[in-house]
């Protein structure tokens, strides 16, 4: 059987929000899977950090696994904490941010 995950063992559990790392100051990503269809991307954010706004010609699923985030939609800033979730539209404008240490992992459906 085929692991389409990147350097996640099959068959191992695991705690997902471990998979990426703070970095004082700034956002690190991983991406976890991508294929012509889908992009697993795991987010570290520290406090007051933010992506630059984006548009992607993909809907998307940002699930918020630890501390909480700030996820800007179209103009529009949503607030986030562990354990919530947001679905963002194909070709809204998006952007990523942490009120406090934040991991986020979004899901793009291509």
């Amino acid at each position: 059987m085929r692991n389409r995950f990147k350097d996640l063992e099959s068959g191992a559990v695991f705690r997902l929000a471990d998979e990426a790392a703070y970095l004082d100051g700034e956002i690190t990503s991983r991406t976890l899977a991508q294929n012509v269809g889908t992009r697993l991307t795991l987010f570290a954010v520290e406090r007051g950090e933010s992506l630059e706004t984006n548009v992607v010609e993909a809907d998307a699923l940002a699930l918020c696994l630890e501390g909480v985030g700030r996820i800007t939609v179209d103009g529009v800033e949503h607030t986030v904490e562990a354990g919530e979730s947001l679905v963002i539209p194909a070709g809204t404008p998006r952007s990523i941010g942490a009120r406090e240490r934040t991991k986020i992992l979004l899901i793009d459906i291509f």
